[in-house]
């Protein structure tokens, strides 16, 4: 019969779908950085898109802030981790972690130890950090892989970008259409279509359909505060108010008028708000 304490004592978390991505990382990180840098730098959490590392010294921190695009790029190649985008390293006690695993892989360990004793100075610690992540390169270029593009990460056969890079592009293409239609929005489509470089017809619309809604539920919510007699920024509302008629309504800038009966059915119940906050003074 099994006992409960050998079973934990075995268990290690390995990456999957959907698994954990901490667990993740923390599962990977000696392959990935190596025995000695294991040793003296550990995952401890994750912020948002940040793995924090706890290390022994400020001369580890250090050290390794410059081969963090590297290791950034190891984690990539998880699909848990895909999302860490950076490393912040603090300075800590590390707690050491329990051998795990059956006697036969502590044997193989420690087997692995020997062929390699442990360096003796950082500078040999971080050589073979670098050493390791480029064997580990060539690995994944010998089996098909390719890597990214913009930030060389790891990506699969016939994939030009990695997801970070592919989602930032996306966010950059957004941004620019989002304020296009902020500073012009009596702009055709196509006009856009032309500005924005790799912007579809349907990511113009459903960019358009969410900036209005975004829109009309802040100047709803500033109308609110404006009854409350609470400060309001008069001069975006204003600013937002126009923006809204002319992309809601495709109608020339130079005939809409102020008391139009476009702009009333535009604006609906806000009609009366943003005449008022029109009239006072700036």
């Amino acid at each position: 019969m099994l006992k409960l304490g050998s079973v934990l004592d075995a268990w290690r978390p390995k990456p999957g779908p959907g698994g954990d991505p901490l667990a993740a990382a923390r599962s990977v990180w000696p392959d990935l950085v190596g025995a000695d840098v294991a040793r003296a730098a550990q995952p401890v959490a994750i912020e948002r898109d940040t793995l924090i590392i706890l290390t022994t010294s400020a001369s580890w921190s250090h050290q390794l802030a410059f081969l963090e695009p590297e290791i950034v790029r190891g984690l990539a190649a998880l699909p848990q981790t895909v999302a860490i985008t950076r490393l912040r390293f603090r300075v800590g006690k590390l707690r050491r972690a329990a051998p795990a695993g059956s006697a036969a892989e502590q044997r193989r360990a420690q087997r692995s130890a020997a062929v390699e004793p442990p360096a003796k100075t950082l500078a040999d610690a971080l050589a073979r950090l670098r050493r390791s992540v480029e064997r580990s390169r060539a690995a994944h270029r010998a089996l098909g892989g390719r890597f990214c593009t913009v930030c060389e990460a790891p990506t699969a056969a016939g994939i030009a970008r990695c997801i970070p890079c592919r989602d930032e592009s996306e966010r950059q293409r957004r941004f620019a259409c989002e304020c296009l239609l902020f500073e012009a929005p009596w702009l055709p489509t196509n006009d856009v279509l032309v500005l924005v470089d790799g912007l579809t017809p349907e990511q113009f619309d459903a960019i358009r359909r969410r900036l209005l809604r975004s829109w009309w539920d802040e100047m709803w919510r500033a109308s609110k505060l404006f009854r409350l007699r609470q400060p309001i920024d008069r001069r975006r509302l204003r600013k937002l108010a126009s923006s809204f008629v002319l992309l809601e309504t495709h109608i020339d800038p130079n005939r809409l008028e102020m008391d139009s009966a476009v702009r009333k059915n535009a604006l609906g119940e806000l009609y009366d708000f943003v005449c008022e906050i029109e009239t006072l003074p700036a």
